[in-house]
């Protein structure tokens, strides 16, 4: 993009994200309410399960947009967002040269196969002596009228708005957007990220259409830390969980993991920015279809649930704006209720599976100094900063599928994590158990 058309495009952003912008920093609840909230299915409010990071043939996945629904639909997903890469699905006539895909023919004849009814359209290409296959990619809306049910399975339109500072990747997704917004640059790494959230808040302010912006997998190519993203404003979500083997969210020596980089996050825009929570998405990232399960970036690791009365965008929209969602790899809750006095927790507990509940938070009165990483040089490495344990420190244990934890008054913030000992069947990380994030509760010394 030329230096002209992005200031073209950030100036008209500017202007329509303001207002909204304040409105997303602001939290529809009073932080220190103690107005005690339950997440549980009851009456018209019931837990819907999705998927908000998917790749296709549209960019650098390896299936078709309607096998890949198939998939989920099949495997009890209420809601999948498709998310590619600085494209939408909304070209009438995309071709792709099967020959040129990783999947090639296996994937077309699987295609076919699903669909025998003259759904598929290809061409045959002659090129010189050889001749080539090529397929129409149908678009999101075409598959969206043949394989959504209203009220079962939902399809939602996003973007993997893929950006980079230097070497640095930084890719966000758009939920539910509109129209395609180009990667928008910056001048830092958090400029870029703000940048790229205002254009999107921009589009909801213009268009009314309900869609939220997030950071996808931080750790990738260890391109944004915690120091980065604090400060945007207007970002409300990011991935501390992503099913992606080559994400990197264990971190590593030198580098957080993305549980790290929640704490400090939440620490620095509760106590020192005046900001909102953070709130923890599990995604999957899913680029490979045809091998299921292998160490590839497949379908299946990681999603979120989310509380909500309407299997609708805006619904789900609206719903996760309020936190009332949590993120899984495999672990299913029965209901989570918290106020500003105490959090109570119940697994919907399997049989032969044991559970524990971490309460995380950091305290009044911690030391907020940090240190930079060195490499064995001694020179300083791009990565989140040494802090003290005082921040998203472990402020009790509870064994079992049910807990509790009562605030005394010093907590800026306390989170929830379940880890149980069943392996996740298709892991991320190898060893990985399957776990889930409950999102976290802004204590009264906020």
């Amino acid at each position: 993009m030329n230096s002209s058309l992005k200031r073209l495009l950030l100036s008209g952003c500017v202007m329509a994200a303001v207002a909204l912008l304040l409105h997303l920093n602001t939290p529809s609840v009073p932080q220190h309410s103690a107005q005690a909230t339950t997440l549980k299915a009851a009456g018209q409010k019931q837990w819907y399960r999705g998927n908000l990071h998917t790749h296709s043939l549209w960019s650098d996945g390896d299936d078709y947009l309607e096998m890949i629904a198939l998939w989920y639909r099949d495997h009890d997903y209420d809601f999948l967002g498709f998310t590619d890469h600085n494209v939408l699905a909304t070209n009438d006539d995309r071709w792709v040269d099967i020959a040129k895909k990783k999947s090639g023919q296996a994937a077309l004849d699987k295609l076919r196969a699903a669909f025998p009814d003259g759904w598929v359209e290809s061409r045959e290409i002659k090129d010189g002596e050889k001749v080539r296959t090529e397929v129409r990619l149908k678009t999101f809306t075409e598959v969206s009228d043949r394989l959504a049910i209203p009220g079962e399975f939902l399809l939602i339109q996003g973007e993997e708005i893929t950006d980079r500072f230097g070497r640095l990747p930084i890719h966000m997704n758009a939920t539910n957007i509109k129209s395609l917004i180009p990667p928008l640059h910056g001048e830092s790494v958090t400029e870029t990220m703000q940048n790229n959230v205002n254009a999107v808040v921009a589009q909801r302010e213009r268009t009314g259409q309900p869609m939220f912006i997030h950071l996808n997998h931080p750790n990738f190519g260890y391109g944004v830390t915690a120091e980065d993203l604090a400060p945007v404003r207007g970002e409300r979500f990011f991935e501390v969980y992503n099913g992606h083997p080559g994400v990197n969210d264990s971190g590593n020596a030198e580098h957080a993991s993305t549980e790290r980089i929640w704490d400090i996050v939440l620490t620095k825009r509760l106590a020192e920015l005046d900001l909102p929570v953070m709130y923890g998405l599990g995604t999957d990232d899913g680029h490979s279809y045809h091998n299921i399960p292998s160490r590839a970036s497949e379908p299946g690791r990681g999603w979120v649930m989310v509380l909500a009365d309407e299997l609708q965008p805006a619904s789900l929209i609206a719903a996760m704006e309020r936190g009332d969602f949590y993120a899984s790899s495999g672990v299913t809750l029965e209901s989570v209720t918290s106020s500003s006095e105490r959090i109570d927790i119940e697994v919907a507990a399997d049989d032969g599976v044991e559970y524990r509940i971490d309460f995380i938070g950091t305290l009044v009165g911690y030391d907020p100094e940090s240190t930079p990483v060195l490499d064995k040089d001694g020179k300083e490495i791009r990565a989140a900063r040494r802090y003290s344990d005082d921040i998203g420190k472990v402020l009790k244990t509870v064994e079992g599928p049910k807990a509790s934890y009562e605030f005394q008054g010093n907590e800026i913030y306390v989170r929830a994590k379940v880890t149980s000992t069943r392996p996740h069947p298709n892991p991320s990380e190898i060893g990985e158990v399957e776990r889930a994030w409950i999102q976290p509760v802004v204590g009264k010394a906020k």
